[in-house]
Formats: structure tokens, sequence, C-alpha cells
């Protein structure tokens, strides 16, 4: 055979492996890989009315169609009170902050602290304040921003959010959750899910928030908001009720007590359970702008209260608080507001959680309508504060106020908000979807992440690993097979130079 011949043959063999790890390329499956994309992180401090948590957040540097996967990588809450209790104590709410935001720098890597935003937002309490005594409240959030600047973080602001702001950034947070927006698929792809959104019910410390999806016209324009998240536009209803959380409500009914009984050393509490009895300053009742003393009175004064665990007379009392008349609009809630027909599922979150929690283990009974709803508020006004202590023994503190919160949940949710027997079991009452707690914070930070860079989401063509397998093996024979002839060729060569 000639070495003309034998480079043909050699030539022959290397374009028929050529062909055929070609052919494997094209028809052998593949599957697209992602980079993973650097993780960006971002820290929230809510500062509410009656403590203040630090959240911090994490997603990819690539995004969603505009908005950030973001997910809750840790939390820290804050000894002491909320900012806002810090009134008047110089540095005091800053250094309140020092403990979790030390947690924080050790928890985001070093290389990342520069690029990580921090935000404050404070609520209802700071709202409260800013109300009262404003020149307060900017003391407080510039000594908090002044701290927070201390940081290796990159500080974005400190500032009071707006009652609308925290409903509809709650609203996002619980949407989220539930993937309602996106989902990962199974090959880990994030997909579109359009599904229906829910409803979002928040109870704070001084302030109750209402947000939902509706199709009837918002008559009050104060009430509108408009969301854009992965792509798509939402617009929700929303309402925030000041000085309708959970402890002003309880400050602003002793108030009322205090007045209709028209005595300032001792009262009747018809929510507090029989025979428990305790004293307060006037001063700690009074010092709200939630509720307006016509007549002077001693800050100083001491008030003896006296419960009765009597049921109809408390619920008398806490109907007070709302005011069913004088709505100027097509339909209301209560205090004149604006509200359309609720419609679809809620959640309820914050303290609706834990007065809903609270009711099941005392009472005993399934809680799925407005029925079941007074049926367990009673049992539990009707409770003397030993069984309930038996009953719930870790809440010792609070347990005098449960009547009256209940009763106050009662009304808002069923005369308040409308809910009825249709509509009430369509509400889930949560405290945490997945590992992520429900508010405000991460709603917060979705929106905010269209505003931080994005990096190109870098993707490649991955053979799958017997795909890999077969073409080494080929191009490894084919290297071999080329070795030998080109081996067989120069010893051919060798022996005919030889002759």
């Amino acid at each position: 055979m000639g070495n003309q011949q034998q480079c043909q043959i050699i030539s022959a063999a290397a374009a028929l492996f050529l062909t055929i790890g070609v052919i494997l390329l094209i028809v052998i499956p593949t599957k697209d890989s992602q980079e993973p994309a650097n993780l960006m992180f971002g820290i929230v401090l809510d500062a509410g009315s009656s403590h203040t948590s630090l959240f911090i957040y994490k997603w990819p540097a690539d995004k969603q169609n505009g908005t950030g996967i973001v997910s809750q990588q840790s939390e820290c809450h804050v000894k002491g009170g909320g900012i806002s209790s810090y009134a008047g104590i110089k540095g005091g709410a800053a250094q309140s902050l020092q403990e979790c935001m030390e947690q924080a720098v050790q928890a985001i890597p070093k290389p990342k602290h520069k690029l990580t935003p921090l935000y404050l937002g404070a609520t209802a309490g700071m709202r409260l304040l800013n109300i009262s005594k404003p020149k307060e409240s900017d003391e407080i959030l510039k000594e908090v921003e002044d701290k927070l600047k201390t940081y290796p973080f990159s500080f974005k602001g400190a500032k009071i959010l707006s009652g609308q702001e925290e409903g509809a950034y709650g609203w996002v947070t619980v949407n989220y959750l539930l993937e309602n927006y996106v989902k990962y698929d199974f090959v880990g792809q994030w997909l579109s899910t359009g599904r229906p959104t829910i409803g979002a019910l928040d109870f704070g410390g001084a302030s109750t928030q209402i947000t939902f999806v509706t199709e009837e016209t918002i008559e009050n324009k104060t009430n509108f908001m408009k969301l854009q998240l992965y792509g798509k536009d939402y617009k929700i209803y929303t309402q925030s009720f000041l000085c309708y959380g959970r402890e002003q409500v309880l400050l602003r009914l002793l108030a009322h007590l205090i007045t209709t009984q028209g005595s300032d050393s001792s009262v009747v509490h018809p929510c507090y359970p029989a025979g428990y009895s305790h004293s307060v300053k006037l001063g700690s009742v009074f010092d709200t702008p939630c509720f307006k003393r016509q007549t002077p009175y001693k800050p100083d004064g001491i008030l003896q209260i006296t419960g009765t665990g009597d049921y109809n007379r408390c619920l008398g009392n806490v109907t007070h608080l709302f005011s069913f008349n004088n709505c100027s609009y097509s339909k209301c809630s209560f205090d004149g507001v604006f509200q359309p027909n609720i419609t679809g599922n809620f959640m309820a979150f914050s303290a609706f959680f834990y007065t809903h929690l609270f009711l099941q283990e005392t009472a005993g009974i399934p809680i799925t309508s407005p029925a079941h709803f007074k049926n367990a508020v009673r049992a539990v006004c009707n409770m003397s504060i030993q069984e309930m202590n038996t009953k719930v023994p870790d809440q010792e503190n609070r347990l005098k106020d449960h009547c009256a919160v209940s009763i106050f949940v009662q009304e808002l949710l069923i005369n308040g908000y409308g809910f009825n027997d249709s509509s009430f079991p369509h509400i889930s009452f949560q405290n945490k979807a997945g590992d992520a707690s429900v508010g405000w914070t991460l709603g917060y930070m979705l929106s905010l992440s269209n505003l931080l860079p994005a990096e190109d989401i870098i993707l490649r063509k991955m053979l799958r690993l017997d795909a890999w397998i077969a073409l080494v093996v080929i191009f490894s024979l084919l290297l071999i097979m080329a070795l030998f002839f080109l081996l067989r060729a120069s010893c051919k060569k060798e022996s005919t130079d030889v002759v």
C-alpha cells in the first residue's frame, strides 16, 4: 500500500469520526445551564410601634422582568420598644439598633458590604409621634440615620412610611410568598403563574391595614395604588386606619371608660377578667394623639382598674370606637372611609394571627365563620384570669387584654370590613409563609430591588454527562487510530528506504 493510499485512509477515518461527533452534538439532547449569578443582599429595618425588627434579604444579581427574586436570609428582633418610645431619650433609639446591626455585619459577606442597600422604614408609632411631637420625631430619625451610616453598608435612608405604603407592601409580600406572581418549575426556572392575588389584612400596634385587588371603581383616589411586578401591572385598593392598632385600641378603650364613668382614680373595666385589678398612671393613658382629653388631668395620678368580665358591656364599649354613620361614598367600611366589596381570599397576619391563635387555644372552637368567632370570643370573655393562665400559661402579661382585642377584631372584620358567612372562611390567619415572616418589609425590598443594577443572565448549551462520555470515547479512538496509521506509515517508509 502506498503512502498516498495510507494518507487517504487516515483522512477518511478522521472525516468519519468527526462527522459522527458532529451528528452526536446535534441529536443528543442538551439542557440550558444558567451560570450561578452573584448574590445581592439587602437590609430592611421595620421600626414598628412596639418593637423594631431587622430583616436580611438576598437575591441573584440577575432579575426576572425587572424585579429581583428575593428570599429572606435571617431576621433579628431589637430588644426594647419601638424607636418612637425613645422620644426625649437622646441616642436611645440609635443605640437600641446596635446589636442587630452587628449581627448583619457578620451575616453578609464582607466583599458585599458596600453593595448592600440598607433601609429603615418606620410605621404607625412614628406617624403618631410625628403628629404629636414632630420635633422629637425628626430628632429620632436623624439619630438613627447617623448611626446607620457608621456601618459598612450602602445606607439609602430612614423614612416614615405612609399607611397606604405599609398596606401595599404587605400585600406584595403575601402574594410573593404564595407564588402568585412567579414560581420555580421542576428544572429551576422561573415561570409566571397567572394565579389570582389574595388580599392582605395587617394588624399592628398603632394601625391596621386592608389591601386587595378590585375591579370596582375606587371612589377615593387616596385608596388607589398601582404596582408593577414581574412585568405585570396591579391596581389595588388599600386603606390604613391610624389609631386602630392593638395598643392604641386598648388605650382608647380605657380612655373612653374613664370619660364615661367620670373618675380619674378608679374605673370598672368590663373587658378585663372578673376579679382582676391593677393600676396605671393617667399619663400613660392620655399621652397619645389618638384620644384628646377635654379636661385637665394629673399625668402622675394613679388609676385603679377592676375587671368584671362582662362580654355584652365590653362589646358595647368597643363598638363606640367605630363610627358606622356619615358615609359620603356609595359604600364605606367605618369612619366615613370608602371601601369596595371584599372579593377573593385574604391572609390575616401580625396581631390578627395571634388573636385568632389565642381564641382557638383557649375556647377550643374551630373558627370558620362569624358565628364561630363570636362564640369563641364570648367564651374567652367569660373566663377568669386563672382559667386563661391555665390554658395559655406563657402569656400572663397579656391575658387581661385578650377579651377587648378579640371583640375589636370581631367588630373590625365583620361589621367594619364586611366579612360574612360566605367570605369569612376565605381568611387564612398566618404569621409566616414558608420560612419568611409576613409583613411589609419583603414587599418593600421587592419593589426597591428594581433600582439595583442587574447582571446579564449567562446561558450556555450544556451536554448531558452520557453524551460527554460518548464523545470522549469516540475522539480517543480517533486519536489512537490516527496514531496507529501514522506509525505504520512511518515504519513502511523506513523499510522502503532500507531496501
